[in-house]
């Protein structure tokens, strides 16, 4: 009798100890998956950013250039050739290598009102049908008419893609500031200075109260812009 109970006592702790371990054992799982999980969420939201980041050519560090993979020769083109006035004299500067991928990463947003149907399909993505969707509701008067018409065949976040690719020049005197910022590479200041100086009376007064802020290279830059109605 006395060894009958030993022996319950005996597989009491063995059983105490199998499910201590396997309790262990869950938990560490658990931490795994959660890790794996994290992780790959992380990486992502990683990548969707990376597709999203496309460098202005004409804005672009020698440091943010570097980082997309152009060799030193082409990085040193780029900085002493611009500002390009258009898309297709950067185009003519890459050459024929791989320029999808390229136009994924760095590229010249093209004038939406004067831009020839065909050169749209520069834009990675952009076939034939887009490129004739994008000259079918000209002219432009805003970014925000961009969205409502485009909108109507692809989902927010490819319209959102897109504007990285294009620009509605604005009518220097009737601009809202909105739109104004909506410019490459035109922020509060600027759009500020585009402002302070209305009424502009011709397109030499914009480059003589513009010129004051910037150099020649980015007033020509800026100038293909904006317009003024006649």
């Amino acid at each position: 009798m006395r060894k009958f109970g030993k022996l319950i006592v005996v597989l009491a702790l063995v059983g105490t100890v199998m499910v201590s371990c396997k309790e262990s054992k869950g938990k560490d799982t658990s931490k795994e998956t959660t890790v794996e999980e994290s992780d790959t969420s992380t990486g992502k939201k990683a990548e969707n950013l990376d597709t999203k980041v496309v460098l202005n050519a004409n804005l672009a560090t020698e440091a943010d250039l570097d980082g997309i993979g152009l060799s030193k020769e082409m990085v040193a083109q780029i900085l002493d050739q611009r500002p390009f006035l258009s898309m297709n004299d950067f185009d003519a500067l890459v050459g024929d290598d791989n320029k999808e991928e390229l136009y994924k990463k760095v590229f010249v947003p093209f004038n939406l009102n004067t831009t020839a149907e065909a050169d749209f399909k520069m834009i990675p993505g952009v076939g034939d049908r887009m490129a004739h969707e994008f000259e079918e509701y000209r002219p432009y008067t805003s970014v925000l008419q961009f969205r409502r018409e485009i909108g109507k065949y692809v989902d927010e976040d490819e319209v959102s893609r897109y504007e990285n690719y294009v620009f509605v020049p604005v009518e220097l005197n009737s601009a809202t500031e909105e739109d104004i910022k909506a410019l490459p590479g035109v922020g509060n200041r600027m759009a500020h200075e585009f402002e302070e100086y209305r009424p502009y009376t011709s397109m030499e007064q914009f480059r003589k109260e513009i010129g004051k802020y910037v150099d020649d290279k980015e007033l020509a830059r800026l100038e293909r812009l904006v317009y003024l109605k006649e």
